[in-house]
């Protein structure tokens, strides 16, 4: 039984349970770990083949996972690792050099939520672009050049997400395109802990099971770093998935749940908590990789 998510770590560890073993190795999948400072568990999943990527069911790219044991009630200090742990693996995607030119964009609706990450991140990031229009410069040693786009939702504007962006990257021309959204998970414990990076492109509204069109650098030009943090889980996920040890015939209330249930999402009671700390830890790493001469 293949349970909901957006998270390719929860995929690995569905095909090793499935497999009856333990961080099975899967032709065309290169996992490697590493903790950061005591605080961060990252887990970097690259994905290599099309083999790996059927495994998997996802495309070919890197997948990067960091855990940490809960955003709420941390420490100030602990937030401040947490935003270098993504710094750090945001600089391993994204190079910085003196005419980096980024475009930010918080996807999601910030009137629902759990669906209000990206658009209460890129209110926190460090936009720069009208500095560089305004000293008539294309280049600076310290700071990128940085637009930031709250594109809302089609639901609410009428007009498709994707066309948005488009016409938002044919202004700013962006050499990187990172998308902030709301991510579905397998296990509840993941919507306080979890973050996920990649660098295949993103489908806006997938977390909440309305998908757009894809944004990826087939589609927009420019390569299209994504940053999600699991903010619900699909409830018939939660309930097989919480049920599974005490089920007979879990493919049979699979199906009953299929044939007579309701298609709902659930999120956590303090879930408005976790949209701030999460969107500033966010925040924090993407304005110390893009402008490493102030926040360095």
């Amino acid at each position: 039984m293949r349970f909901r998510t957006d998270l390719a770590i929860e995929n690995k560890e569905m095909y090793d349970s499935e497999n009856q073993g333990d961080k099975i190795e899967i032709s065309g999948v290169e996992v490697e770990t590493e903790n950061f400072e005591d605080v961060v568990g990252i887990t970097r999943i690259k994905i290599t083949n099309e083999h790996g990527s059927k495994v998997l069911s996802k495309p070919m790219g890197n997948y990067i996972t960091l855990e940490v044991d809960g955003i709420i009630d941390t420490t100030k200090e602990t937030k401040s690792k947490i935003a270098k742990a993504l710094s750090q693996e945001l600089k391993r995607l994204i190079p910085f050099h003196d005419k980096l030119k980024v475009l930010v964009i918080g996807l999601g609706n910030d009137k629902v939520t759990p669906d209000s990450l990206g658009p209460y991140t890129v209110s926190k990031v460090q936009v720069t672009r009208h500095y560089f229009l305004m000293f008539d410069t294309d280049s600076d040693d310290s700071i990128s050049c940085v637009s930031g786009f709250i594109p809302g939702v089609m639901g609410s504007t009428g007009i498709e997400t994707a066309d948005l962006i488009a016409s938002a990257v044919k202004i700013a021309k962006p050499e990187i395109i990172i998308a902030v959204d709301a991510l579905a998970a397998r296990n509840v414990s993941r919507i306080s802990t979890t973050l996920q990076i990649s660098d295949t492109g993103i489908s806006p509204g997938a977390g909440a099971g309305n998908i757009r069109k894809e944004l990826s650098e087939k589609t927009l030009g420019a390569k299209v770093i994504a940053i999600g943090v699991p903010t619900v889980i699909d409830s018939k996920t939660l309930i097989l998935d919480s049920m599974a040890e005490f089920l007979d015939d879990p493919v049979g209330a699979e199906n009953f749940i299929n044939e007579n249930g309701v298609e709902m999402i659930v999120t956590t009671t303090d879930i408005d908590q976790i949209i701030k700390d999460f969107s500033d830890v966010i925040a924090d790493g993407i304005n110390i990789t893009l402008h490493p001469g102030i926040y360095s």
